[in-house]
């Protein structure tokens, strides 16, 4: 199917089944990486290990996906697209039925490693079918859309996950992700075009994309912006437990809440997008970022007033990924403009940028859960958010003087 087919077929409808395949990719990546978070206390039990030990496969997840995403997206730009999509399918399914059968800690860790070194180049492919399966005037919603499954994996993938895992234990929450990964194989045979866009840019000139400031800037905006919210994030099930004493029974629907949250600022992040072209979207968020660090800052009062941390975790769910669509318009305007042979490379940064920040934050906040506590993670988590307000600073030496408000 091509672009035109797709547009005459379809009107200006946007979700069309293709689209609703890409989206719910995504769901599956977004409630595999992000699973571990609502059940971690469970695998800690079950494994016999400790809660800040689950957490660093959150961090270890993030290091393997964060430099395999772009070596992955530009060895991907060379080889049939449908076939190549397939195939990653294929390993990340493996790596999750692994999970599920996980005997130990050890093995547990091989299986996430396999997720992380598929998950990242599944959605740079996800990003390339837009001309494909929606017209340009939906460019911005396409991109909110594919990252807002990572959103609706939180508000439902992951509770149903964590009810799963304490209902019949954490591993039947894998066999989940496993039964509906097949049948989302299934749907992509079925509807997604089988029309490639191999590149012909040789593959270290694909490279020559990191020249370019812009890109740099982009790029640490997300690893800080991530970070900010990952030193609490990853801890999020302790925090509602032990910092807001929120009862077990209800842990599951506080991640839905929080979940809500997330999908609200995914879908809003499309919209912030929209805010001009190139850099400029981003170099808009610079107060965004400042006031997220502030609230950062006050989560260390949850303890104190567990009312207010309950209504700020809400809040922080809407600020976790304003920026992920405009830094993806940066990323794809600024290679279409000055390096057209790195599409598929530029379509990989944000969510290499993402997990840097992931693994940085759920570093960060592991080390500070250790030696300090919880109450700490968010003081530490606006110290990044205070990163980011001047890195998005920098971006408006490369605006028109006019657009620098």
């Amino acid at each position: 199917m091509t672009h035109t087919e797709n547009a005459g077929a379809s009107g200006t409808r946007f979700f069309t089944l293709p689209v609703i395949v890409l989206v719910s990719i995504s769901f599956m990546l977004g409630m595999s990486e992000f699973i571990v978070v609502g059940i971690l206390p469970d695998i800690a039990r079950g494994l016999s290990v400790s809660e800040v030990t689950v957490g660093n496969l959150v961090s270890l997840f993030a290091f393997v996906y964060a430099p395999v995403t772009p070596l992955g997206s530009a060895i991907s730009a060379r080889f049939p697209r449908f076939a190549t999509h397939l195939t990653l399918m294929a390993v990340f399914l493996v790596g999750n039925i692994l999970c599920a059968f996980a005997p130990n800690y050890a093995v547990l860790v091989v299986a996430r490693i396999m997720i992380a070194l598929v998950s990242g180049t599944l959605v740079a492919i996800a990003m390339t079918y837009a001309p494909d399966v929606t017209v340009d005037q939906y460019r911005t919603k396409f991109i909110a859309w594919v990252f807002s499954g990572f959103s609706i994996a939180s508000v439902v993938g992951v509770p149903v996950g964590t009810w799963i895992a304490n209902t019949f234990g954490w591993r039947w929450a894998f066999h989940l992700i496993d039964v509906l990964t097949l049948a989302l194989i299934v749907s992509m045979v079925v509807v997604l075009p089988r029309n490639s866009h191999m590149m012909q840019v040789g593959f270290v000139r694909q490279f020559r994309l990191f020249i370019d400031r812009r890109i740099w800037l982009g790029v640490l905006a997300v690893v800080c912006g991530a970070a900010s919210s990952y030193v609490f994030y990853t801890y999020l099930t302790p925090i509602m437990r032990d910092e807001i004493h929120i009862p077990e029974q209800f842990l599951s629907l506080g991640l839905v809440v929080y979940g809500v949250a997330c999908l609200w600022s995914n879908l809003h992040a499309g919209k912030l997008a929209e805010r001009g072209r190139g850099v400029e979207p981003l170099y808009h968020l610079r107060w965004v970022f400042l006031a997220h660090a502030a609230l950062l800052c006050s989560l260390a009062l949850a303890r104190v007033i567990p009312f207010y941390g309950a209504i700020l975790l809400i809040v922080l769910g809407m600020f976790m990924y304003l920026f992920n669509a405009s830094s993806q318009v940066l990323y794809m305007d600024v290679a279409a403009e000055s390096h057209p042979g790195s599409m598929n490379l530029a379509a990989s940064l944000n969510s290499m940028s993402f997990n840097i920040g992931i693994a940085i934050g759920s570093a960060v906040g592991g080390l500070v859960n250790d030696h300090l506590g919880l109450t700490w993670l968010g003081p530490f988590g606006a110290l990044f958010a205070l990163g980011a307000v001047a890195i998005t600073l920098a971006l408006g030496r490369f605006l028109p003087a006019a657009t620098q408000q």
